[in-house]
């Protein structure tokens, strides 16, 4: 994550400080994280153009995820709406890989990906979760 010089400079001072002191410093430091970036809506048309940059992924992507959740309309999640999928990140990964191995609504089992590996279903949820590939 992010941090700034004159955070990383007060981290070490905090370090070096009293008690009293290193709190003061503690509650100065705590604000040097900045926001994440606000999320931004994608238009049908810029949903529907993303793909993981793996050349091999897209294809699993394409043949097992895309019908659903890059088009609105099917109760999937859409890829890279942080809105539903903060719930579902939420619960974990372990949960999330469950829930695709085992399929979950109106999911199939591994999500119609049978030849999809464990990682490679870990980087579609990722993907799908926030429109990036790792």
């Amino acid at each position: 994550m992010f941090k700034s010089t004159a955070c990383n400079a007060m981290r070490q001072r905090l370090r070096a400080c009293s008690r009293p002191a290193a709190l003061s410093l503690l509650v100065a430091v705590a604000g040097c994280t900045p926001p994440p970036p606000p999320a931004v809506a994608l238009t049908p048309a810029q949903r529907e153009s993303l793909h993981p940059a793996d050349a091999a992924l897209a294809a699993r992507y394409d043949r097992s995820c895309a019908l659903c959740h890059a088009r609105a309309g099917s109760g999937a999640p859409l890829v890279a709406d942080a809105a539903a999928w903060a719930p579902r990140l939420a619960r974990g990964d372990a949960a999330l890989l469950a829930s695709v191995t085992q399929g979950r609504g109106g999911m199939p089992p591994r999500g119609l990906c049978p030849d999809c590996s464990d990682d490679d279903l870990r980087a579609l949820i990722h993907f799908l979760a926030t429109g990036a590939s790792r």
